[in-house]
């Protein structure tokens, strides 16, 4: 099965160690549920890092890119719970990525997951998606414990409509980054095979100056609809 949608919403989290109780319970209780639930939401899925800051990491996927920028989607952002608002205070650190999908090749749920993130030239968008699509992906899913995979870019206009409506507080993107979503059964499968992505040559093809973050993260709970 592929991605349900066209689009992704990424969360980057963490919190103190005394606040990690309430917070999962928080996420696989009401948080993810919510969500889901929402027009155009389809999956939600959470993870906690093998290797990767911050610790965890949530994954939504939606219709469109589109309707991570849109007033109805932003009310909500403004109407939280009080559950939500007590969690969400105690962030020590906040990413939030609005990926436009541009390739999917997935194969259903993982308990394994690696992300590779990187600035590309976007003058070179078109080649890179072919080569990704066409070359890359395919080998990567074909090794042993690697299931599927897919890339998105962060759409820069949708990520910063939280911020222009002033409902949410964190960094400002300024340049657009990519990320390859490696899925599969097994941690280093899917961490072996987003370390051999991209060579330097390869990088260099694509004007990515500075070396891809890749995190290997475990799977903890999601819900569909």
């Amino acid at each position: 099965m592929p991605l349900l949608g066209k689009g992704m919403l990424l969360t980057f989290t963490d919190v103190a160690a005394r606040d990690e109780r309430d917070y999962n319970e928080w996420y696989n209780r009401e948080h993810i549920d919510d969500r889901v639930n929402l027009p155009g939401f389809h999956r939600g899925r959470r993870y906690a890092a093998v290797s990767a800051k911050p610790k965890y990491l949530a994954v939504y996927e939606c219709d469109t890119v589109a309707i991570l920028g849109t007033t109805n989607y932003l009310k909500t952002l403004d109407h939280q719970t009080p559950w939500s608002q007590r969690v969400m205070a105690r962030f020590t650190h906040f990413v939030r990525m609005t990926l436009r999908i541009h390739a999917d090749q997935t194969h259903g749920v993982g308990a394994a997951l690696a992300t590779v993130r990187f600035v590309p030239d976007p003058h070179r968008r078109k080649a890179l998606v072919q080569w990704l699509s066409e070359q890359a992906l395919p080998k990567l899913i074909a090794r042993p414990g690697v299931l599927g995979a897919a890339v998105g870019e962060n759409d820069l206009e949708v990520v910063h409509a939280p911020l222009q409506d002033k409902s949410m507080d964190h960094p400002r993107a300024d340049e657009s980054e990519w990320v390859v979503l490696i899925e599969g059964s097994d941690v280093a499968a899917v961490g072996a095979a987003a370390r051999s992505l991209f060579t330097q040559t390869r990088r260099r093809s694509f004007g990515i100056e500075a070396a891809p973050t890749i995190g290997t993260w475990r799977f903890l709970f999601g819900n569909q609809r």
